[in-house]
């Protein structure tokens, strides 16, 4: 499985410390993907007022969106693919595992799983507010070839996780680390700073030459942020 591809994990809690066991690997990366951002306000413009008055009421979660695609017509280079997804799994059975990751209720929770979308330095914390599944290309008779998804997600993080964010403050504190597998740069500093911006510092900190291939058992410090 590369590290280039988008990975999306399941978890059973906000705090995103138990994962379910469920999670997705995309065969073929977005071409693009639209991160949203709004801020909600109550306005009040008097009668026979010329402007309105604006009063900051809230800031909604953020959103995530974009096309991912299952394909079966065996097009696509085994060697980029993961197990769950490979080039000869039915896109039936393909769209099944998503859907088990995001999609479906999970009895054990009351609702569906929590999920961590990681790709690049896109860490994000959230859950699946809508999929929408086109097919575009068949077998004789009929079985689905190829189908796109249009996904978007809804932040979803816990009241400690609000309000560290509103605060601002970055930890204090030096950590040090030994690389995982699966584990990138962005994703290490979301998880110690909240933040996954802050790779370029961690990267320029331990003189990484090459931040996007980190090799499992690396020793990394993650400093205090100024």
């Amino acid at each position: 499985m590369s590290k280039d591809l988008m990975t999306i994990t399941a978890y059973s809690d906000n705090e995103y410390s138990s994962q379910t066991g469920d999670s997705c690997t995309v065969q073929i990366n977005p071409a693009s993907y639209s991160h949203e951002h709004s801020i909600e306000y109550n306005k009040f413009q008097p009668v026979g007022s010329p402007g309105t008055s604006v009063w900051y009421k809230g800031t909604p979660p953020e959103k995530v969106s974009f096309d991912i695609f299952f394909d079966a017509t065996g097009a696509i280079s085994s060697s980029s693919l993961s197990s769950l997804l490979s080039t000869n799994t039915p896109v039936a059975d393909q769209i099944d595992s998503f859907k088990s990751t995001c999609f479906t209720y999970n009895g054990s929770i009351h609702e569906p799983n929590y999920l961590l979308l990681s790709w690049g330095t896109l860490v994000f914390k959230c859950k699946l507010v809508s999929m929408n599944i086109s097919y575009t290309l068949f077998q004789s008779d009929g079985t689905p070839l190829r189908a796109k998804l249009s996904v978007a997600f809804e932040s979803a993080i816990s009241a400690d996780d609000i309000a560290a964010e509103a605060d601002n403050q970055s930890p204090d504190l030096t950590h040090y680390i030994e690389v995982k597998e699966g584990d990138t740069l962005p994703l290490l500093c979301y998880k110690i700073y909240g933040d996954s911006s802050y790779y370029t510092e961690v990267a320029s900190y331990n003189k990484l030459l090459n931040f996007r291939n980190l090799v499992p058992g690396t020793k990394l410090y993650l400093p205090p942020l100024k």
